[in-house]
Protein backbone atom coordinates (compact mmCIF):
# COMPACT_ATOMS: atom_id res chain seq x y z
CA UNK A 1 0.00 0.00 0.00
CA UNK A 2 1.22 3.46 -0.90
CA UNK A 3 0.81 6.91 0.63
CA UNK A 4 -0.01 9.82 -1.69
CA UNK A 5 1.40 13.22 -0.76
CA UNK A 6 -0.34 16.08 -2.56
CA UNK A 7 1.46 19.43 -2.51
CA UNK A 8 0.30 22.88 -3.44
CA UNK A 9 3.19 24.94 -4.85
CA UNK A 10 3.04 28.68 -4.04
CA UNK A 11 3.47 29.37 -0.31
CA UNK A 12 3.85 25.61 0.16
CA UNK A 13 6.78 24.15 -1.79
CA UNK A 14 8.13 27.66 -2.36
CA UNK A 15 7.85 30.39 0.26
CA UNK A 16 6.30 33.00 -2.01
CA UNK A 17 3.95 33.37 -4.98
CA UNK A 18 5.72 32.41 -8.22
CA UNK A 19 3.28 34.50 -10.28
CA UNK A 20 4.22 37.68 -8.44
CA UNK A 21 7.90 36.73 -8.04
CA UNK A 22 8.27 36.96 -11.82
CA UNK A 23 7.75 40.74 -11.56
CA UNK A 24 11.29 40.95 -10.18
CA UNK A 25 12.52 40.68 -13.75
CA UNK A 26 10.95 44.07 -14.57
CA UNK A 27 13.11 47.20 -14.10
CA UNK A 28 10.69 48.68 -11.56
CA UNK A 29 9.54 45.27 -10.29
CA UNK A 30 5.91 46.35 -10.70
CA UNK A 31 3.11 46.52 -13.27
CA UNK A 32 1.39 49.62 -14.63
CA UNK A 33 -1.89 50.37 -12.85
CA UNK A 34 -3.98 49.59 -15.93
CA UNK A 35 -2.62 46.05 -15.96
CA UNK A 36 -2.94 45.59 -12.20
CA UNK A 37 -6.55 46.67 -12.37
CA UNK A 38 -7.38 44.29 -15.23
CA UNK A 39 -7.64 41.30 -12.87
CA UNK A 40 -11.11 39.81 -12.36
CA UNK A 41 -11.77 37.57 -9.37
CA UNK A 42 -11.47 33.90 -10.32
CA UNK A 43 -9.66 34.71 -13.58
CA UNK A 44 -6.03 34.84 -12.40
CA UNK A 45 -4.69 32.71 -15.25
CA UNK A 46 -6.06 35.14 -17.84
CA UNK A 47 -4.44 37.96 -15.88
CA UNK A 48 -1.09 36.16 -15.88
CA UNK A 49 -1.31 35.76 -19.63
CA UNK A 50 -1.49 39.54 -19.93
CA UNK A 51 1.35 39.95 -17.42
CA UNK A 52 3.65 37.66 -19.39
CA UNK A 53 2.79 39.46 -22.64
CA UNK A 54 3.72 42.75 -20.96
CA UNK A 55 7.03 41.27 -19.76
CA UNK A 56 7.74 40.14 -23.31
CA UNK A 57 6.86 43.60 -24.63
CA UNK A 58 9.56 45.05 -22.37
CA UNK A 59 12.16 43.01 -24.24
CA UNK A 60 12.85 40.70 -21.31
CA UNK A 61 14.18 37.38 -22.56
CA UNK A 62 13.03 33.92 -21.45
CA UNK A 63 16.53 33.38 -20.06
CA UNK A 64 16.19 36.46 -17.85
CA UNK A 65 12.76 35.30 -16.64
CA UNK A 66 14.16 31.84 -15.85
CA UNK A 67 17.09 33.30 -13.95
CA UNK A 68 14.71 35.29 -11.75
CA UNK A 69 12.35 32.36 -11.14
CA UNK A 70 15.23 30.12 -10.08
CA UNK A 71 15.94 32.47 -7.14
CA UNK A 72 12.58 31.95 -5.43
CA UNK A 73 13.22 30.37 -2.01
CA UNK A 74 11.91 26.99 -0.94
CA UNK A 75 9.83 26.97 2.22
CA UNK A 76 11.85 26.04 5.31
CA UNK A 77 12.26 22.27 5.62
CA UNK A 78 10.82 21.57 2.17
CA UNK A 79 14.13 20.36 0.74
CA UNK A 80 14.35 17.77 3.53
CA UNK A 81 10.77 16.66 2.88
CA UNK A 82 11.30 16.25 -0.86
CA UNK A 83 14.61 14.46 -0.31
CA UNK A 84 12.89 11.97 2.02
CA UNK A 85 10.11 11.39 -0.51
CA UNK A 86 12.60 10.83 -3.34
CA UNK A 87 14.38 8.17 -1.23
CA UNK A 88 11.12 6.35 -0.46
CA UNK A 89 9.44 6.16 -3.87
CA UNK A 90 8.48 2.53 -3.30
CA UNK A 91 5.97 3.61 -0.65
CA UNK A 92 5.30 7.30 -1.35
CA UNK A 93 3.82 8.91 -4.44
CA UNK A 94 3.94 12.70 -4.66
CA UNK A 95 2.05 15.05 -6.96
CA UNK A 96 1.78 18.83 -7.20
CA UNK A 97 -1.56 20.51 -7.93
CA UNK A 98 -1.00 24.22 -8.45
CA UNK A 99 -2.53 27.37 -9.87
CA UNK A 100 0.92 28.48 -11.07
CA UNK A 101 2.08 27.23 -14.49
CA UNK A 102 4.08 24.38 -15.97
CA UNK A 103 7.13 26.42 -16.98
CA UNK A 104 7.63 28.15 -13.63
CA UNK A 105 7.24 24.92 -11.65
CA UNK A 106 9.54 22.97 -13.99
CA UNK A 107 12.25 25.64 -13.79
CA UNK A 108 12.06 25.93 -10.02
CA UNK A 109 12.05 22.19 -9.29
CA UNK A 110 14.99 21.61 -11.64
CA UNK A 111 16.92 24.45 -10.00
CA UNK A 112 16.51 22.76 -6.62
CA UNK A 113 17.59 19.37 -7.96
CA UNK A 114 14.60 17.82 -6.20
CA UNK A 115 12.34 17.24 -9.19
CA UNK A 116 12.68 13.44 -8.84
CA UNK A 117 10.51 13.58 -5.72
CA UNK A 118 7.48 14.70 -7.75
CA UNK A 119 5.75 12.12 -9.94
CA UNK A 120 3.36 14.48 -11.74
CA UNK A 121 2.50 18.17 -11.82
CA UNK A 122 -1.05 19.33 -12.51
CA UNK A 123 -1.05 23.02 -13.34
CA UNK A 124 -1.85 25.57 -16.04
CA UNK A 125 0.09 24.74 -19.23
CA UNK A 126 2.54 27.37 -20.44
CA UNK A 127 4.83 27.73 -23.44
CA UNK A 128 6.87 30.32 -25.33
CA UNK A 129 5.43 31.50 -28.64
CA UNK A 130 7.32 32.42 -31.80
CA UNK A 131 7.91 35.93 -30.46
CA UNK A 132 9.54 34.58 -27.32
CA UNK A 133 6.60 35.58 -25.14
CA UNK A 134 5.29 33.16 -22.53
CA UNK A 135 1.64 32.19 -22.88
CA UNK A 136 -0.50 30.52 -20.22
CA UNK A 137 -3.86 28.81 -20.57
CA UNK A 138 -6.36 27.29 -18.14
CA UNK A 139 -5.67 23.75 -16.96
CA UNK A 140 -9.22 22.58 -17.66
CA UNK A 141 -12.86 23.62 -17.63
CA UNK A 142 -15.14 22.47 -14.83
CA UNK A 143 -18.52 23.10 -13.23
CA UNK A 144 -17.40 23.65 -9.63
CA UNK A 145 -18.68 26.99 -8.37
CA UNK A 146 -16.23 26.96 -5.43
CA UNK A 147 -13.06 27.15 -7.51
CA UNK A 148 -11.38 29.53 -9.99
CA UNK A 149 -12.52 28.98 -13.57
CA UNK A 150 -9.20 27.46 -14.63
CA UNK A 151 -8.71 24.77 -11.99
CA UNK A 152 -10.73 22.66 -9.56
CA UNK A 153 -8.18 20.85 -7.42
CA UNK A 154 -10.76 18.39 -6.10
CA UNK A 155 -11.59 17.30 -9.64
CA UNK A 156 -7.88 16.76 -10.41
CA UNK A 157 -7.35 14.77 -7.22
CA UNK A 158 -10.45 12.62 -7.75
CA UNK A 159 -9.44 11.68 -11.27
CA UNK A 160 -5.85 10.94 -10.32
CA UNK A 161 -6.75 8.70 -7.37
CA UNK A 162 -9.39 6.93 -9.47
CA UNK A 163 -6.92 6.30 -12.31
CA UNK A 164 -4.28 5.03 -9.89
CA UNK A 165 -6.73 2.69 -8.19
CA UNK A 166 -7.83 1.26 -11.53
CA UNK A 167 -4.21 0.70 -12.54
CA UNK A 168 -3.43 -1.18 -9.34
CA UNK A 169 -2.19 1.51 -6.95
CA UNK A 170 -4.88 2.14 -4.34
CA UNK A 171 -3.70 4.64 -1.73
CA UNK A 172 -3.75 3.65 1.90
CA UNK A 173 -3.70 7.31 2.87
CA UNK A 174 -3.66 10.74 1.22
CA UNK A 175 -1.81 13.64 2.84
CA UNK A 176 -2.89 16.97 1.33
CA UNK A 177 -0.67 19.99 2.01
CA UNK A 178 -1.65 23.55 1.09
CA UNK A 179 -2.25 27.09 2.21
CA UNK A 180 -4.84 28.90 0.11
CA UNK A 181 -8.56 29.20 -0.44
CA UNK A 182 -8.37 27.05 -3.57
CA UNK A 183 -7.04 24.19 -1.40
CA UNK A 184 -10.32 23.93 0.50
CA UNK A 185 -12.37 22.20 -2.21
CA UNK A 186 -10.12 19.09 -2.49
CA UNK A 187 -10.21 18.56 1.28
CA UNK A 188 -13.86 17.49 0.96
CA UNK A 189 -12.64 14.49 -1.07
CA UNK A 190 -10.49 13.19 1.78
CA UNK A 191 -11.49 10.31 4.06
CA UNK A 192 -11.13 9.79 7.83
CA UNK A 193 -7.79 8.04 7.44
CA UNK A 194 -6.45 10.88 5.29
CA UNK A 195 -4.75 14.06 6.50
CA UNK A 196 -5.17 17.68 5.43
CA UNK A 197 -2.31 19.97 6.41
CA UNK A 198 -3.05 23.72 6.22
CA UNK A 199 -0.20 26.17 6.64
CA UNK A 200 -0.33 28.03 9.95
CA UNK A 201 -1.69 31.56 9.64
CA UNK A 202 -2.82 31.17 6.02
CA UNK A 203 -6.27 31.13 4.43
CA UNK A 204 -6.81 27.36 4.37
CA UNK A 205 -6.26 27.07 8.13
CA UNK A 206 -8.80 29.81 8.77
CA UNK A 207 -11.38 28.27 6.42
CA UNK A 208 -11.02 24.83 8.00
CA UNK A 209 -11.34 26.34 11.48
CA UNK A 210 -14.53 28.11 10.39
CA UNK A 211 -15.98 24.85 9.07
CA UNK A 212 -15.12 23.12 12.34
CA UNK A 213 -17.22 25.63 14.28
CA UNK A 214 -20.24 24.76 12.14
CA UNK A 215 -21.48 21.82 14.20
CA UNK A 216 -22.23 18.76 12.15
CA UNK A 217 -20.50 20.01 9.01
CA UNK A 218 -19.47 16.82 7.17
CA UNK A 219 -17.40 18.42 4.40
CA UNK A 220 -13.99 17.72 5.98
CA UNK A 221 -13.69 14.19 7.32
CA UNK A 222 -9.89 13.99 7.36
CA UNK A 223 -7.57 14.65 10.26
CA UNK A 224 -6.32 18.26 10.30
CA UNK A 225 -2.69 18.96 11.19
CA UNK A 226 -1.38 22.52 10.94
CA UNK A 227 2.15 22.99 9.58
CA UNK A 228 4.71 25.80 9.70
CA UNK A 229 7.65 24.15 7.95
CA UNK A 230 8.45 21.18 5.78
CA UNK A 231 9.81 19.51 8.92
CA UNK A 232 6.26 19.40 10.35
CA UNK A 233 5.01 17.73 7.17
CA UNK A 234 7.90 15.26 7.22
CA UNK A 235 7.16 14.29 10.81
CA UNK A 236 3.47 13.74 10.03
CA UNK A 237 4.42 11.63 7.01
CA UNK A 238 6.93 9.47 8.90
CA UNK A 239 4.47 8.69 11.70
CA UNK A 240 1.89 7.49 9.17
CA UNK A 241 4.15 5.20 7.18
Amino acid sequence: MTILVVLDFDHTVVDDNSDTWVLKCLPGQTLPDCLKNSYRKGHWTEHMGRVMSYIGDQGISPERVRGVMETIPLTSGMAELLTFISKNKSTIDCIVISDSNSIFIDWILKATGLQEAVDLVFTNPAWFNESGFMEVECYHSHDCDKCPVNLCKRRVLELYVSDQTESGTPYERVIYVGDGGNDLCPTSFLRERDVVMPRKGYTLEKLLAKLKTQEGDPSVGAEVIVWSSGSDILQALKTRM
